[in-house]
């Protein structure tokens, strides 16, 4: 009896042994272990480049305020400054919570997003929701990186179109006004646009070709500048009665210079960082030499166009001149080829000087020249896409008809400066746009914040 018992617990111990072990280990894969390797290097790389592109977009931020600064009066720096610190952070906030849906959502009709708005806290949460998020947003899923990278560098762009309006209304805009009118504009005006083109929209199917923004961002941003600069009138003093435009000097040329030179640094994110992804590095390259070209072209030509027609090499001309070649080259500098993009610069460096004296001679009063790099070079490079654009460019597309580009020229600028000329308008009727006489006379950084940028010197204020 007791070896009945004993076999009856041997059986009880070690039977479920065998029943419930583990399944002897598989021998790796090794060919699987490497694809899994490299595609999570891959997506490592990709999201490191499209990060730091975007950070580089980012410091764009120092190159306009200086600019900006640098070629307004220095009773108005603090101003500026403030204008250009907040404008970002308010534009990060509009973007996060509404105006990146509304770009990328899914669920759309050819003309808007309707799902995926109010982007709040989605990605902050359990990588499942974030999942989630990322299923809504399908035109983007063209690129492999994290759906926070993309929002990171959409966001960046966003700002940027925003940062473009404050040069155009400097010297005299309420600074609450502004921060108004920026909020909307990249909550709702940016990306309704930005949706027909980066959203799938209607102009993507019409085949419409913006590679990073000559039209999607500049020239979004130089149309609601030039409404702001209308509804607002021309600063104090710059047209005499006689009908003689007198010059406003800018206070600080070393700032402008050396913001330009950080545009010009920050661009290297902007264009080439718009391939959200490294690949064999072929596409960054031809867009790195394009652009960078192109802005060298823009500089020669407007140091000479300058020279010629006001009989000096004006520094102000030299540096709009070198944004010019790179907002022209925005659209056009993945489907290009680097001698075209030095036509394209140059055709961008005689522009811009011949448009800062149209405006001037119109009475439109844009203190930086932003309407004249930003729209008209911007609309300048959209239309170069179809004029220089080649088969088998790196960008990958078709080339589209240089009618397919203008319908996109006039579909988005006609939208932006109609709406922003109105909410300009309205903000008017609400409680003003711009600051008092007395108060543009004696400089913006006491009536509008209370400070000094030089507070140790004595700066007489110019009417």
């Amino acid at each position: 009896m007791k070896n009945y018992f004993k076999t009856f617990a041997f059986l009880l111990l070690v039977v479920p042994m065998f029943l419930f072990a583990d399944e002897p280990a598989k021998a790796p894969d090794p060919a699987a272990e490497t694809a899994n390797a490299i595609a999570t290097l891959t997506v490592g790389l990709d999201t490191l480049w499209v990060l730091v592109a975007g950070m580089l977009v980012f410091f764009m931020n120092a190159g306009f305020a200086l600019v900006e600064s640098g070629f307004a009066q220095s009773k108005n720096t603090v101003n500026i400054l403030a204008k250009n610190f907040v404008v970002f952070a308010a534009a990060t906030f509009s973007y996060w919570a509404i105006g990146w849906g509304l770009m990328f959502g899914d669920g759309s009709t050819p003309y808007m997003a309707t799902e995926g708005l109010f982007f709040l806290g989605g990605a902050d949460n359990s990588p499942a929701l974030g999942d989630a998020y990322k299923g809504v947003y399908s035109s983007m899923n063209w690129t492999g990186v994290p759906l926070l990278a993309k929002f990171f560098f959409q966001l960046v762009f966003a700002a940027t179109a925003a940062t473009i309006v404050s040069g155009a209304v400097a010297e005299r805009v309420k600074f609450h006004s502004f921060l108004i009118f920026s909020f909307i504009l990249v909550a709702f005006f940016y990306p309704f646009t930005g949706h027909w083109v980066w959203g799938g929209g209607w102009l993507a199917e019409l085949g419409f070709h913006d590679f990073a923004g000559s039209t999607v961002v500049h020239s979004v941003g130089g149309w609601a500048a030039l409404a702001g600069a209308i509804v607002l009138g021309a600063r104090k003093g710059k047209y005499l009665p006689d009908g003689r435009i007198k010059p406003i000097l800018g206070h600080n040329m070393t700032s402008a210079a050396l913001g330009t030179l950080i545009l010009w640094l920050g661009w290297f994110g902007f264009n080439p960082g718009s391939t959200m992804g490294v690949g064999d590095g072929s596409t960054m390259s031809h867009v790195i030499v394009t652009t960078n070209i192109s802005a060298a072209l823009g500089a020669l030509a407007s140091t000479v166009t300058a020279w010629v027609i006001l009989k000096k090499p004006d520094l102000g001309m030299i540096l709009n001149g070198t944004l010019a070649g790179l907002v022209g080259i925005t659209a056009p500098c993945a489907i290009v080829s680097p001698s075209s993009a030095a036509i394209i610069g140059a055709v961008s460096g005689v522009l811009v000087v011949l448009s800062v004296l149209f405006f001037d001679k119109i009475k439109i009063d844009d203190p930086v020249g932003a309407t004249s790099v930003h729209l008209v070079c911007g609309i300048w490079g959209t239309l170069a896409v179809a004029i220089f654009g080649y088969a088998d460019s790196p960008a990958g597309v078709d080339v589209p008809s240089i009618t397919t580009q203008l319908i996109g020229i006039l579909a988005i600028g006609g939208f932006t400066f109609v709406i922003s000329f109105v909410l300009w308008y309205i903000l008017k009727l609400a409680g003003g746009i711009r600051v008092s006489e007395e108060e543009e006379l004696s400089g913006l950084d006491l009536g509008e914040h209370g400070a000094e940028a030089y507070p140790d010197f004595s700066i007489r204020a110019r009417g």
